[in-house]
């Protein structure tokens, strides 16, 4: 059940859209937000709301690569893996990652801190390897401070 608080601030939302189903997005976050990660009770619970089926609403979620249909750690680290952050080094910062963090791509550390995600970019081509973590971007990445990188959110 979508939460007193999550409706009032979905229903705000949906008030600046024409039709309810186009503010899927907007709602997505909003329920993200307050969950961190939006479950299949979830997507049942906001599709009622915006008059979709489940189906069409975990579609959608499942093409955003910002909306968790899974739990996530408290970060989230968002590795770019564009065509100019493979020939900056690419391969080198994300074995170096995972290897930190004992984790693969999209798992998460056993600690629950950090989640490792791909994307497929960032748009910071002219500062490659870029990632981002939570909503900050770190540009230019080089191995030697990775660590550091991490440590900044433990």
């Amino acid at each position: 059940m979508l939460t007193d608080d999550e409706k009032r601030r979905i229903e705000a939302e949906l008030d600046k859209y024409e039709r309810k189903e186009t503010a899927y997005l907007e709602a997505l976050k909003i329920l993200q937000e307050c969950r961190r990660w939006i479950s299949d009770e979830g997507i049942k619970d906001l599709a009622v709301l915006l008059n979709m089926t489940p189906d069409e609403l975990d579609a959608i979620a499942a093409f955003y690569p910002f909306i968790f249909r899974k739990p996530v750690g408290r970060h989230i680290i968002f590795i770019c893996d564009s065509v100019s952050c493979w020939i900056m080094g690419y391969e080198g910062i994300l074995d170096h990652i995972m290897s930190r963090l004992g984790i693969g791509l999209a798992e998460t550390s056993a600690d629950g801190k950090f989640t490792l995600l791909p994307v497929s970019c960032i748009g910071m081509c002219d500062h490659a390897p870029a990632l981002m973590i939570d909503r900050e971007l770190h540009l230019d990445v080089r191995m030697e401070n990775i660590d550091r990188i991490l440590e900044s959110y433990e």
